[in-house]
């Protein structure tokens, strides 16, 4: 069967499509793509410096699995996902609810709330090191105590979450706003007649509606809380003694990478982690077929 012909018009637009997307894929494979497969290739191999590498093998990876600290730093990154996202989102859908109600100067809440993203990260960390001070620290003084909230192993992976998430509540309530004025008010309604009050309305209607939206959100928050390393290396410094106590994989790459100079082994952590985050992700997919509504 002959294959229809293009008009010059329509290749002309066609030739046109290739060239508008083409910086996108040639962005993709440039910085993206070809720098994870050389990771891959690196975490098979030594470093030898200059840019010199040795094929090891799985040398990297045995070492890897063999070493206390990197089962640690694995752990804290779980941890720091298990106390960052579900309180973050509850917080996030909170907030955007109460923002989504009929209220005086929503814009202006809503940007306050909005304005941990645009702050920059440093300035945040700042602030936030001040408050948690064991000294002079204005929530020790608040509350009388005398806690070491970034030097004491207790305490450092609880500071730490609780920047991470007041930063990203603002972004995410946003998100869930949006998905929360997509919902009908006629469904509000015909249940309200029905006798239905607002506990009853938030399970069946608001959740169910807003969960498409809430899933990306989760998505997206345990992607960027397995990937967490900004954060916490400006909130804890490498001579902090709870340094260990919230060490995260790619805390860890960091130091593997940069300061011990082992490329190969750094590159491996990046591979264990990239792992961990499809796993994560496919865990999820799976999941959301028992509570997401995708039914409007």
């Amino acid at each position: 069967m002959k294959k229809n012909k293009l008009s010059p018009a329509a290749l002309r637009e066609q030739n046109w499509a290739y060239i508008m997307v083409a910086p996108t894929i040639i962005g993709l494979l440039v910085l993206n793509i070809w720098p994870f497969l050389q990771t891959i290739y690196t975490s098979f191999c030594e470093h030898l410096g200059f840019g010199n590498y040795k094929f090891i093998g799985l040398a990297n990876y045995t070492e890897m699995f063999q070493t206390p600290e990197f089962w640690k730093a694995t752990w804290n990154t779980i941890l720091f996902c298990i106390l960052t996202v579900p309180v973050g989102l509850f917080l996030s859908l909170l907030v955007a609810m109460l923002l989504n109600a009929k209220i005086r100067f929503k814009g202006g809440f809503r940007t306050i709330f909005f304005l941990p993203m645009v702050c920059a990260p440093a300035a945040v960390t700042m602030v936030w090191r001040w408050i948690f001070n064991a000294e002079y620290g204005i929530l020790n003084q608040m509350f009388g105590t005398q806690i070491k909230w970034i030097t004491d192993p207790n305490f450092v992976m609880i500071s730490c979450a609780v920047v991470a998430i007041w930063s990203n509540i603002g972004y995410d309530a946003v998100l869930l706003l949006a998905g929360l004025q997509n919902i009908p008010k006629t469904l509000y309604e015909a249940n309200s007649i029905d006798g239905a009050g607002k506990v009853k309305q938030f399970f069946t209607i608001t959740l169910p509606m807003v969960s498409p939206t809430l899933f990306v959100v989760m998505i997206m928050r345990l992607m960027a809380s397995v990937k967490v390393y900004d954060l916490i290396y400006m909130m804890v410094e490498e001579t902090n003694p709870a340094v260990t106590s919230v060490q995260s994989l790619m805390y860890l790459f960091y130091r593997e990478s940069f300061v011990a100079g082992s490329r190969g082994m750094g590159s491996a952590i990046v591979i264990w982690t990239v792992l961990l985050i499809g796993l994560v992700t496919v865990i999820q997919f799976y999941g959301q077929k028992k509570w997401v509504n995708y039914d409007v």
